[in-house]
């Protein structure tokens, strides 16, 4: 291919990354603005792969097709509770793909210049790190892994000393390291990714997808001045910055520091019951009736979505009340949470798919002041971010974390399959107000359950 078309295309693909990942910002545009940012990495890898001529071009149509039905495949048969453990292992192959880059060409060169073998460093410790930090952080959101702090026997002292062999290997390897001290420093990048992610809890996992995720970019922006690919640098520069910043904002969200959340866990053992645990303190419990005339006579109402929404898969259903609701004049909006969910924007994404409009999308600070004026807060499978103790007791291991105070409401209806504690394991001393009902019951059954008490209300 001519080297002043492939830079040309080179410039396309830099545009429709930017332009894309700018119309990630709204739900409105963000579908459209992922296929843009999509359309411009095919656009890069086909002129990458055309220009270094090392596949045939019936290769790259054959991977073309197998990328995309994999793709496809993924797109309709991952439901949305499992999409943050999809998100990370993104990350992670992401940032292994990065590692093996800047390997291969650290492997198939006896001589490089000083900052190639810098950022071939820095690509592979990176890149290494993020692999395996978001497998971890995956075991931890599917289960296979306690969510809980894991840690091992002086790791105050075993992470700082692992950091810095880290960094002797990486020295070494600058200044004409063999392959077999490479491979060690790749071992160790490895470790470091899995001891540093089992020791955050998994309310924190949020952050932690995050913040791998500006990892992974960081990883293939390095790996794009080894091999001298601009698109490449372009790409990893946008999903690292834009990683930090979702980073910055959700753990201010949670009133915590990135240095708290990463490192916040040495010595911590999991909570068992903790502050306030669940004995045998008295719930108002509520049918689907009692809840349905609360609802069918308020004037307004503030719908709070958790994590037990997603797993319900009952968006659909909270979407066909709320129509019921407002078809008899209720007021019905969405506070959505920064952290809520498992993963950032999750709540968000899922009312979409049920077409819930944006416009009724709220976020912490736009509606947190609405909640002493409203009469209901209806908060569906959401449990820490709603949790009094955030607020007022200084005892919580959440204390100062900013939630939405829905127990300011006239009445707050929580639904719930249980007393159960949330991913912080701590329990919520907003299930015992008096102003709480607890509507026991799966989310989707318990949607279907208030559309026919509403009708009949």
């Amino acid at each position: 291919m001519n080297a002043t078309l492939a830079a040309f295309l080179y410039l396309i693909a830099a545009v429709a990354f930017i332009v894309g990942l700018k119309r990630l910002q709204s739900p409105v545009t963000a579908q459209r603005g992922n296929q843009l940012a999509a359309l411009g990495m095919l656009i890069a890898i086909v002129v990458t792969l055309l220009v270094t001529e090392i596949l045939s071009p019936w290769v790259v149509i054959a991977g073309l097709v197998v990328g995309a039905a994999v793709g496809g495949f993924l797109a309709r048969t991952v439901e949305m509770t499992a999409m943050p453990q999809l998100v990370a292992a993104f990350n992670g192959f992401g940032g292994g793909a990065s590692a093996l880059v800047a390997a291969a060409e650290f492997l198939k060169s006896d001589a490089l210049p000083l900052r190639t073998d810098i950022t071939i460093v820095l690509s592979t410790v990176i890149g290494a790190v993020t692999f395996s930090g978001s497998f971890v952080a995956f075991g931890k959101l599917q289960g296979l892994v306690s969510g809980q702090p894991v840690g091992y026997p002086g790791q105050r002292f075993g992470d700082p000393l692992l950091a810095a062999i880290i960094v002797g290997l990486s020295v070494w390897v600058v200044t004409g390291g063999s392959p077999l001290v490479f491979w060690l420093l790749v071992l160790a990048a490895l470790i470091l990714g899995v001891v540093r992610v089992l020791p955050i809890g998994g309310a924190d996992m949020p952050v932690v997808i995050s913040f791998l995720n500006a990892f992974s970019g960081m990883a293939a922006s390095m790996a794009g001045f080894v091999i001298d690919s601009n698109a490449l640098i372009i790409s990893g520069a946008l999903v690292g910055a834009s990683g930090l910043i979702l980073t910055n904002i959700m753990v201010k969200a949670m009133n915590r520091s990135l240095t708290n959340v990463l490192f916040g866990a040495f010595g911590a053992a999991a909570m068992e019951g903790g502050p306030g645990a669940i004995g045998d303190k008295p719930v108002r419990s509520a049918t689907a009736d009692d809840v349905a005339v609360t609802l069918a006579y308020a004037g307004s109402v503030i719908v709070v979505p958790g994590y037990g929404l997603a797993v319900a898969q009952a968006q659909h259903n909270l979407k066909e009340l709320a129509n019921l609701l407002e078809e008899r004049g209720v007021d019905v909006r969405y506070a959505i949470h920064p952290v809520a969910g498992r993963m950032p924007g999750h709540m968000n994404v899922l009312l979409a798919e049920a077409d819930v409009e944006y416009d009724k999308l709220y976020d912490l600070d736009q509606i947190q002041n609405d909640f002493p004026r409203t009469d209901v807060a209806l908060v569906v499978g959401a449990n820490d971010v709603v949790n009094p103790a955030a607020r007022d007791d200084e005892t919580s291991p959440i204390y100062g974390m900013p939630i939405l105070d829905v127990d300011k409401t006239t009445t707050c209806v929580v639904i719930k399959r249980s007393l159960s504690p949330g991913f912080a394991g701590i329990d919520n001393p907003l299930f015992y107000l008096d102003n709480t009902l607890m509507f026991f019951a799966d989310a989707k059954r318990a949607m279907s359950d208030l559309v026919a008490a509403v009708k009949e209300a």
